[in-house]
């Protein structure tokens, strides 16, 4: 997934949660309203629960990261996976805000303030064990994400990385300078 060579924790976390957020948007794009909604059986959660559960967690989590446990006392884990926002601009505008919050409490950071302490439900953590925590929780849920939205699209689906059957290609133009990664 590098993009640019770097030795920095903080730039390269922050590449990673940008590419999993446009990954996850990439997924979401190819799919209708409905089908962001859809389950594929009772058990299962729609691409709509997972972003309420994701954003629900980068609120809490995010919120006065250096300063307060990053399990919020108003936080109601379990109301994140029920009754989502009703419409797409509405759970867009939600993932917006919750990257926002992510985005707004890890910029300022530099490699010096990993070592910090923080709390996460009255565990200690240093700031990369937290983060690092919360990009292996938005991977997980991004998977789930991108799985719903494929098999949702059918034959309809475009590739977020090198199409199926398409990797030799890929690697030559890639070899050739042609190509990047997304």
């Amino acid at each position: 997934m590098a993009h640019e060579f770097t030795t920095s924790y903080i730039e390269e976390a922050l590449a990673t949660l940008r590419q999993y957020k446009k990954m996850a948007e990439g997924a979401m794009s190819q799919v209708s309203d409905d089908q962001l909604f859809a389950t594929l059986d009772a058990e299962m959660n729609s691409i709509a629960v997972i972003v309420k559960h994701m954003t629900g967690n980068m609120r809490s989590r995010f919120t006065d990261f250096l300063t307060t446990d990053g399990e919020k006392p108003d936080r109601n884990r379990d109301s994140e996976f029920t009754e989502p926002p009703a419409t797409r601009q509405a759970l867009l505008e939600r993932w917006e805000e919750g990257w926002k919050i992510v985005f707004s409490a890890v910029e300022p950071l530099s490699d010096a303030d990993l070592s910090r302490k923080i709390t996460i439900r009255g565990e200690l953590h240093s700031v990369m064990q937290a983060i690092n925590r919360q990009v292996v929780h938005y991977a997980g849920h991004v998977g789930q994400i991108i799985f719903l939205a494929k098999h949702l699209a059918g034959t309809n689906w475009k590739s977020l990385t090198v199409p199926k059957n398409r990797s030799e290609d890929f690697n030559r133009r890639v070899l050739q300078g042609e190509a990047t990664q997304r």
